[in-house]
């Protein structure tokens, strides 16, 4: 099976129909992911996804150094990206 495109030439149709697009970070901003030990990045501090016994929580720090964790919710609040935006 083939598409003709708009000069007439025979496209296969696999080709046709398979197009990739890339993922921003800001369509991925509703909610963070969920494997341990994902590394994200939110106001210029990177996080690391925590699991152990009880809730799951992201470990960073604060602007004095200080350890702190966020919950799911309080890191889509703030926003985050799997790169650190300079």
């Amino acid at each position: 099976m083939s598409t003709e495109n708009e000069n007439g030439t025979q496209i296969p149709a696999r080709t046709a129909t398979t197009t990739r697009t890339a993922t921003t970070s800001t369509e991925r901003a509703g909610s963070p992911p969920t494997t341990p030990c994902t590394v994200v990045w939110s106001h210029g501090r990177p996080y690391v996804l925590e699991s152990g016994p009880g809730r799951p929580r992201w470990m960073g720090t604060d602007d004095h150094g200080r350890p702190q964790a966020l919950t799911r919710e309080d890191l889509r609040r703030r926003g985050w990206s799997y790169r650190r935006h300079t």
